[in-house]
């Protein structure tokens, strides 16, 4: 039995919307799941904050837990002032965290999967920082790419290689999270197919599939560590960010 391991990417239309200049737009799978995702954490924080117990219960400890971890994550990256941003941090790292945990579930898609996805979130980040990095600083914002200390004769080489870097943000802060979700699945689904294989020659091949058995096992434990960790990861890289456009100079 072959097992393709890259089908679980596939973006499939539900439901055709319109069509635009030859152009066919519809409702996918990936929109699909985004909608269910916002629904989820809506319908958490929602329900979490309702009773607003003195002794909260699971579900109001595990939202004030998130709300705490994001608000300490951006205080110590970009300061008590960066804190203004504390919904647009928050609101990514759920976002994220729940992608890539929904992920995980047989038969289900997963959106951070699609590079398109994720390159839409880091460019979001991007241009925040950009517009507000000169609505608050003016020119002086310019002063991220002069660090401080640099010999004249080396400055306009490291000039450039401060823009190429700030330029280049958008793809590290995207393939970073696509690559690492895209990857972790891929394997998932490479041991599950051998497991698959090895079952089919009878009672010698059960023994023989006890070992991709384990490691999916533990594999499927690793990327749930995965999952939250590429979230946490992307939050507190938009942090950095952030204080730049808050705080340009080195």
């Amino acid at each position: 039995m072959t097992v393709d391991p890259i089908h679980q990417f596939a973006i499939q239309d539900i439901a055709p919307l319109f069509t635009v200049g030859g152009k066919h737009f519809a409702f996918t799978n990936s929109a699909l799941y985004m909608f269910i995702i916002v629904i989820l954490v809506s319908a958490l924080m929602i329900a979490a904050t309702i009773p607003r117990a003195i002794v909260p219960g699971r579900l109001q400890s595990a939202a004030e837990m998130s709300y705490e971890f994001v608000a300490n994550t951006v205080r110590s990256s970009a300061g008590t002032e960066g804190m203004k941003f504390f919904p647009f941090v928050f609101t990514l790292f759920m976002f994220v965290l729940f992608a890539n945990m929904i992920g995980l579930i047989p038969y289900s898609f997963t959106v951070t999967s699609q590079l398109i996805v994720t390159a839409t979130l880091a460019l979001a980040v991007f241009f925040i920082v950009v517009i507000y990095g000169f609505w608050r600083n003016g020119l002086k914002f310019l002063k991220l790419f002069v660090p401080k200390g640099v010999p004249v004769y080396i400055l306009p080489a490291i000039v450039v290689i401060e823009i190429l870097s700030f330029m280049s943000r958008p793809i590290s802060h995207s393939v970073r999270l696509f690559a690492n979700m895209l990857a972790g699945h891929i394997t998932l689904q490479v041991f599950a197919g051998f497991i698959i294989m090895l079952a089919g020659f009878g009672v010698v091949g059960w023994f023989g599939a006890a070992l991709p058995f384990i490691l999916v096992v533990m594999l499927i434990a690793l990327e749930f560590l995965v999952a939250f960790l590429q979230a946490y990861v992307f939050a507190i890289l938009t942090c950095i960010y952030l204080n730049d456009a808050i705080h340009p100079g080195h």
